[in-house]
């Protein structure tokens, strides 16, 4: 069971996942309203981008939340590293795709990114 620290990383974890689904929403509900339907799709593919691998990084966090100080420090890394990874790997699959539209795509991963930016001002 975690402790109450590990109570309080758990809920700061979840409330930026949470407010990362809320941007990924809005930002593509704007691209489908203003411009069109293939646009609103690339955007919610670039914030799943953002999303996705944040969302495994925050899950192993709270896995690894109980061990001791070095073993946390180098699964840390190496979560970070997974993370990153599955980041590239999905820009790559999603580089495959035909007559992609860049702008709504990296808006929102780049909306969604930002919300670390806004937590770290919140707290």
């Amino acid at each position: 069971m975690f402790n109450t620290s590990s109570n309080v990383f758990a809920s700061i974890v979840t409330k930026i996942l949470k407010y990362q689904i809320l941007v990924i929403f809005f930002v593509s509900v704007i691209f489908v309203l203003t411009v069109d339907l293939n646009s609103g799709f690339f955007s919610f593919l670039g914030g799943l981008i953002a999303f996705l691998p944040n969302l495994y990084f925050g899950w192993r966090l709270r896995k690894i939340s109980q061990l001791e100080t070095k073993k946390f420090i180098n699964s840390f890394y190496r979560n970070e590293t997974t993370k990153l990874l599955l980041t590239a790997l999905f820009f790559v699959l999603l580089f495959r795709i035909p007559d992609i539209k860049l702008l709504p795509l990296l808006t929102c991963y780049i909306s969604t990114l930002s919300v670390f930016w806004f937590a770290l001002l919140m707290r």
